[in-house]
Formats: structure tokens, sequence, C-alpha cells
């Protein structure tokens, strides 16, 4: 839900999807705000800041940080942080470009990098 004020300096906060029909999904494992579906995961064996990570086709309830050049295991890529729009907690990294050839794959087409860590799995079962 967006918020309202009438002085410049509060902060906006961004509406949040909640729903996509019982699937199984990632949310935000701060303020449960659904970040991926799990059927959108490329590889379950990536490396975030801190420990394991999910490269996953797209993402919602996302805001983007400003681009840099980062070094990463797989060489230097430029990346920009993704923050969960829900709490405005870090939550992984989008894939701008890669240095390397090989690594050409993660850029464009919306790649995101999620940490485990920060995602909670939700099945969905009733």
């Amino acid at each position: 839900m967006a918020a309202s004020s009438s002085n410049n300096s509060a902060p906006v906060k961004h509406e949040v999807i909640s729903t996509f029909d019982g699937r199984a999904v990632f949310t935000c494992s701060t303020c449960t705000a659904v970040l991926a579906l799990q059927d959108e995961v490329i590889s379950k064996s990536f490396s975030g800041r801190e420990g394991r990570g999910y490269l996953v086709h797209s993402a919602v309830n996302v805001s983007l940080g400003k681009h840099e050049d980062r070094p990463l295991l797989t060489g230097v890529h430029t990346v920009c942080d993704v923050f969960c729009t829900g709490c405005d907690e870090r939550v992984g990294w989008y894939y701008v470009k890669a240095s390397d050839e090989g690594q050409k794959y993660k850029e464009g087409e919306w790649k995101y990098l999620l940490e485990k860590e920060r995602l909670t799995k939700e099945n969905g079962w009733s």
C-alpha cells in the first residue's frame, strides 16, 4: 500500500504484489514480501555475499541500486544491488554486464542473484 504524506521528507512505501495463486514462491525473510517464483530458478549453485544464492529469471517487489563494477568468483561484472520494496533490505543483485564472454548468459533478460539467507521458501500448499 502506498503511503502518502504532506511533507516531502517522509519515506514512500511501494505497493507490494502479495500473491501468485498458491504457486511456490520465495519471500523476503524480513518482511515476507513475495520476491520470485520458485520455477523461475535457473541455478541453485551460485554464491552470494553471505553464502549460497539462486540465479533467477525474474523478480518482483524489488528496486535496483546504482550500477557498479564488482569482482565476483567468475570475474568482474557490472551489477546493481537489489532491495526488497517491502522493507528495503538488500536481497541480492541484478546482472547488468559480464566482462567475460563465457558469463554473458547472465546479462539482460532480467537475471537476478537472490541470496538464500535473505529468502524464505513458501510452497503454497494448503
